[in-house]
């Protein structure tokens, strides 16, 4: 599995260098009245997409953050849980002098002796 996620940031980076090549064109961009900057376009593409992709990967992260906080909490209480469980099931020890038992049935006369 890993040699085919290599093989997929290779082919995008292989495209990526690509259109950069093809696209390598000067661009002004007014961030504010007055304020002007000038820079490649494939430059100004790639910060748009990871200042686009940002809010994303925020939201992402802390959801895992939530649900691993959750499934941590949800261990505890099993493990928990389990130790109660266990502690229910032990048998109580056996006292340390137990009378002999003692056979009330007397022997039929049937028996063989």
């Amino acid at each position: 599995m890993g040699i085919l996620r290599t093989i997929i940031w290779v082919f995008l980076t292989i495209v990526l260098v690509l259109f950069a090549m093809a696209n390598w064109n000067p661009v002004t961009v007014t961030i504010w009245p007055g304020q002007v900057l000038d820079t490649k376009l494939p430059v100004l593409i790639v910060v748009a997409f990871l200042l686009g992709s940002l809010p994303m990967w925020i939201a992402l992260r802390t959801a895992r953050w939530s649900m691993k906080r959750r499934l941590d909490s949800s261990e505890r209480q099993l493990a928990d849980l389990r130790a109660m469980a266990n502690r229910s099931t032990d048998p109580a020890p056996a006292p340390a002098s137990a009378p002999a038992p003692v056979n009330d049935i007397p022997p039929s006369p049937l028996d063989p002796q």
